[in-house]
């Protein structure tokens, strides 16, 4: 603790001022024997009277700077031990959690383990849900294929037979008797187509 310059100055006239009460009697006492008389002896008791009260207004004013310090010096005591038992729990904070590291890396393994068999079964499941509707969707796809080339092939079928029956007729029955069959007969192939047209739709 820094001290002022006016408080230096006051100590050191007070130190001076304490050299000179306590030498007074050393050089008192080299003129003769003032001490042996009555009332040297009250010059002694005044004297110690003097110092004794010196030494106690010094304590005075030393006790609470001491006392001070002694707070300072506490304060910074206790600073310390909460910063010791700080550092304690996060030494002890540390060390727990370096007990537990090789158990949480192992937990942590397995839930990733488990996590990507759940993934691999889900990915699988989906693949197989596609591949079925893949699957579906081709089968519709050749059934309606297979639907109207049977269609188309009914049509071609009765588009040839009516050019054949047609040419048939035309060697076989006269203009009249040719027209009649063939009216009838076109007739009844319409009437077969529309049915067709009928199933088809």
């Amino acid at each position: 603790m820094m001290l002022s310059t006016r408080s230096l100055t006051d100590l050191t006239a007070r130190l001076a001022a304490l050299f000179f009460l306590l030498a007074a009697p050393v050089l008192a006492q080299e003129g003769g024997s003032v001490t042996d008389a009555p009332l040297g002896q009250v010059f002694r008791w005044i004297n110690f009277a003097i110092v004794l009260g010196l030494i106690v207004w010094g304590f005075s004013k030393a006790v609470p700077y001491f006392r001070r310090h002694a707070e300072e010096i506490s304060q910074k005591i206790a600073e310390g031990a909460r910063a010791r038992e700080t550092a304690e729990k996060r030494r002890a904070e540390a060390q727990a959690k370096l007990a537990t590291i090789g158990t949480e890396v192992v937990q942590m393994r397995e839930e990733s383990k488990r996590a990507s068999a759940l993934e691999a079964e889900r990915l699988k499941a989906l693949a197989k849900t596609e591949a079925e509707a893949i699957e579906r969707a081709a089968q519709a796809e050749i059934a309606a294929t297979e639907h109207a080339a049977r269609l188309e092939l009914k049509t071609l079928a009765a588009r040839m037979a009516v050019e054949k029956a047609e040419s048939l007729l035309r060697q076989e029955l006269k203009p009249k008797v040719e027209s009649d069959r063939f009216f009838e007969f076109v007739a009844s192939m319409a009437v077969l187509v529309g049915r067709q047209q009928q199933a088809k739709s």
